[in-house]
């Protein structure tokens, strides 16, 4: 490794996918990605309340973690100075971290060094929960109306932790017993990676959860109490890209000891790895679809529960305004999932990537518009969760596979734009628009959609990805520690230089 050169390790524990990569920050600015890898988890497990319900697998998630950290180049791990984690946000899973004076009918901790490969750690079943994600709408409108209302900007809805831990501790108490600590499936990752007792949460992940006020940093402890909420499973709170703690044992040749970041939200990291300057936005389309840009002027205040914009906290005391919808790249694998079905209905089998791959030409072809309407809105939007899905305006001349895959990406974009539209773009000073997301740069029928629908500039980044932005965050960490112990030592007396510190 060069002098010039400083490795970081970026972490992104997504919906579908774990990503992580290498990034070489030796020259400041957005660094190089020298390595990556990604694997799809697999994750999901049948949800006793069927279609309600949306529960990923703890160990697989980890086994996904592990398996694309050991795919990177040997050399590149033992240089990595600092970790940085991000992943899927609102989640929440729960845990026990054991302890001999007080083990819970042997317990013991949730993960343990697998026997036949020391870098990796095997998390055990049955002492962890399921993860409940954000896909979850357990929480019905009637149930989220008989919890008490969050003393902060930000709402709380189903998919939520707190609005998931409320509906577990009402309806299944007894799994409730069983666990001392809950938090996102990348601050379980972070506890594992650092040996925690309890996990810490970054504002980042905590405004994700409802019940937390980002101005004054601190949950809602008072409300939820007197509402019957197991207070005891929240995490203590800290600044978003600083320190979580340090490797407890060397990981897969990364160094015991190396600095690991607090476990960051992937919206957040996708907007840090992507934004150029600060009249851009960033449209990310993979499986939902969100549409951010740095609030600026913003001024946190209660929440308006019919609006559709909310602004979660970002780095360095800024907000992001966000339109999230829940209906991205979900909504078009749906309807290929369909056809696929269909055509094995009628004998034929029709792999899903030709399926993909048709669609697509036959969506790009199309220069005229259609007069087909769809609202693609199958899983409801947080702000009206009731909401179906619909398609308007047929008639005999519009129901051709083409017409019905442009109407589809055209709904798609256009129910964004509700959310956040042109005006308010050009109100905040936005003069461009960069795209990231597998579904929208794979999908060209999709991206001529979001250049018609807002009529701005439209740059579609490749490698603007979450775990880039983890490790951007990451890469400040070791500054941090230097300065620490720095003036830790100049109180003490000691006449250290501070070049020759940051050398250790």
């Amino acid at each position: 490794m060069s002098n010039n050169q400083r490795l970081v390790l970026g972490l992104d524990i997504g919906t579908t996918s774990v990503k992580v990569c290498v990034l070489d920050v030796g020259e400041g600015g957005h660094g190089q990605v020298i390595a990556h890898q990604s694997k799809d988890t697999q994750a999901n497990v049948p949800s006793e309340l069927g279609c309600e319900g949306n529960k990923q697998n703890p160990p697989k998630i980890m086994s996904a973690l592990h398996i694309c950290v050991s795919r990177l180049p040997k050399e590149y791990l033992k240089q990595v100075v600092s970790i940085g984690v991000c992943g899927q946000m609102h989640g929440v899973m729960l845990w026990r971290y054991g302890e001999e004076e007080d083990d819970y009918n042997g317990c013991g901790l949730p993960w343990e060094r697998a026997d036949c490969d020391s870098s990796r750690y095997d998390v055990i079943p049955d002492h962890v929960s399921s993860l409940y994600t954000w896909q979850d709408s357990r929480c019905t409108p009637s149930f989220l109306s008989e919890l008490p209302k969050p003393q902060s900007y930000l709402h709380a809805y189903s998919g939520y932790g707190c609005s998931t831990l409320f509906w577990l501790a009402r309806n299944r108490p007894e799994k409730m017993k069983k666990f001392n600590c809950a938090g996102t499936v990348q601050d379980f990752a972070v506890a594992m990676l650092c040996n925690l007792k309890k996990p810490v949460m970054s504002v980042q992940n905590a405004a994700s959860w409802g019940y937390f006020d980002p101005v004054k940093n601190e949950w809602n402890i008072d409300l939820l109490k007197n509402a019957g909420f197991p207070v005891n499973l929240l995490p203590s709170v800290k600044e978003s890209g600083t320190l979580a703690g340090h490797l407890a044992e060397s990981w897969h040749g990364i160094p015991a000891g190396t600095p690991v970041g607090i476990a960051l939200g992937d919206l957040q990291c996708s907007v840090l790895s992507t934004l150029k300057n600060v009249d851009d936005a960033v449209l990310n389309i993979s499986t939902s679809a969100q549409l951010a840009f740095i609030a600026h002027n913003f001024q946190p205040q209660m929440a308006d529960e019919n609006w559709p914009v909310e602004y979660f906290p970002y780095f360095d005391g800024k907000y992001l305004a966000v339109a999230a919808s829940l209906n991205g790249g979900n909504a078009l694998a749906t309807f290929i999932s369909m056809l696929q079905q269909w055509t094995l209905d009628l004998g034929f089998h029709v792999p899903q990537g030709t399926l993909w791959s048709k669609v697509t030409e036959l969506g790009s072809q199309l220069s005229a518009e259609s007069s087909l309407v769809v609202i693609p809105t199958l899983l409801g939007e947080r702000h009206v969760p009731q909401q179906n899905a619909s398609v308007l305006n047929i008639d005999p001349g519009n129901l051709s596979l083409s017409k019905m895959f442009k109407a589809i990406c055209k709904g798609i974009i256009t129910n964004l734009h509700s959310f956040i539209p042109r005006e308010m773009l050009l109100d905040a000073n936005i003069s461009r628009i960069l795209g990231i997301g597998s579904a929208l740069l794979r999908n060209e029928v999709l991206q001529n959609e979001v250049r018609q629908c807002y009529q701005l500039p439209v740059v579609f980044v490749q490698g603007g990805d979450a775990a880039w932005g983890a490790a951007l965050a990451a890469s400040k960490l070791q500054t941090r520690e230097v300065n620490y112990i720095y003036r830790r030592i100049s109180d003490l007396n000691f006449n250290v230089e501070y070049d020759e510190l940051q050398k250790l």
